[in-house]
């Protein structure tokens, strides 16, 4: 049974930094596409990017390109979201996904909470 546990949420100062960690359990990591998706206060979750299972190549998706950057340590078997340059807008609850091939993303994290205020 594949099981995720996000970490490092909390609360930032706007145009601080904040690193998550999503630690797999279960699973290869490397046998899975691992994601981050976020839920901003009275909105859709929204997905943040990807980090491919084979390559280890990570992708995030604009506006967050260039301050978000997704990694993994296989080692560890964990996933991470650096986040740099904080906005306001960056407040939500932010969660780790993971799928398998052909699949949907089906396992998911319980999310930690991050807030930025100014």
């Amino acid at each position: 049974q594949v099981q995720l546990a996000e970490s490092g949420g909390g609360s930032a100062q706007a145009g601080g930094s904040l690193r998550l960690s999503c630690a797999v359990s279960g699973r290869q990591l490397t046998t899975m596409g691992m994601a981050w998706f976020r839920q901003c206060p009275g909105k859709a979750r929204e997905f943040i990017g990807d980090i491919k299972w084979s390559s280890g190549n990570p992708e995030v998706r604009e506006p967050m390109k260039g301050r978000f950057t997704i990694s993994r340590d296989i080692t560890k078997n964990m996933i991470f979201l650096q986040m740099n340059s904080l906005k306001s807008d960056d407040t939500a609850i932010y969660f780790c996904a993971a799928r398998l091939a052909g699949e949907d993303y089906s396992y998911w994290g319980q999310g930690t909470q991050v807030t930025v205020f100014s």
